[in-house]
């Protein structure tokens, strides 16, 4: 059994070997995979900020939060400029940590209330009674399109759902967030490593050799 696991821990560092020179692949996937996401939440947001910035504040439909126009300027501009940074690999840890304070805000002013899942499917794990209701709502949805609309047309580009609203995706983005922060942008594909390497061949001349 020991030589077993000798095995498996002796392949796993050649694994790990083998993989050096694309270790920052990883980095890049996550930095390619939060653009879209940042981009479409901050753009949205610039594109209406009267609106955003009145949500943000509302008492009775909103969040409630205080310095709402203030907010919601310093969210827009983090997602924006956060998408950028992060095609770029530029200051990649420096933009996930504001990044992922708007996860965790957006989290838990928006989403915590509903629990855990983002799209409500009785069957998955975490399923809440907002959750288990959906079901019977979704069931007679269906119904109504089947006997009244043209159903096979309705769910051509995917099927009907009910949006739950959880948790679920600001926390998926919030790790990804937090694996930036310990990962960086990633060597080869990012301009943090280009520009480096140029800081420490210019300020640490040994570094050239």
């Amino acid at each position: 059994m020991l030589d077993f696991f000798r095995h498996i821990h002796h392949w796993q560092n050649k694994l790990g070997q083998c993989i050096t020179g694309i270790d920052g692949l990883p980095a890049l996937g996550l930095r390619l995979y939060l653009v879209p996401v940042f981009w479409m939440a901050g753009s949205t947001k610039m594109a209406n900020f009267a609106a955003t910035a009145e949500w943000f504040g509302n008492n009775d439909w909103g969040l409630g939060l205080p310095f709402p126009a203030a907010l919601a300027f310093l969210a827009t501009a983090t997602e924006v400029l956060g998408a950028a940074l992060l095609l770029l690999g530029l200051a990649t840890r420096w933009i996930a940590i504001p990044l992922s304070i708007t996860m965790v805000v957006a989290a838990i002013s928006v989403h915590w209330q509903f629990g855990w899942q983002a799209i409500a499917d009785n069957s998955a794990p975490f399923a809440n009674a907002r959750v288990a209701e959906s079901a019977d709502k979704l069931a007679a949805a269906r119904s109504l399109l089947e006997t009244h609309g043209n159903y096979d047309w309705l769910t051509s580009s995917g099927n009907i759902v009910v949006l739950n609203n959880g948790i679920e995706f600001a926390a998926t983005y919030l790790l990804m967030l937090l694996a930036l922060i310990a990962l960086g942008g990633g060597r080869y594909v990012s301009a943090d490593y280009w520009l480096g390497c140029i800081f420490a061949r210019r300020f640490c001349p040994q570094a050239k050799s």
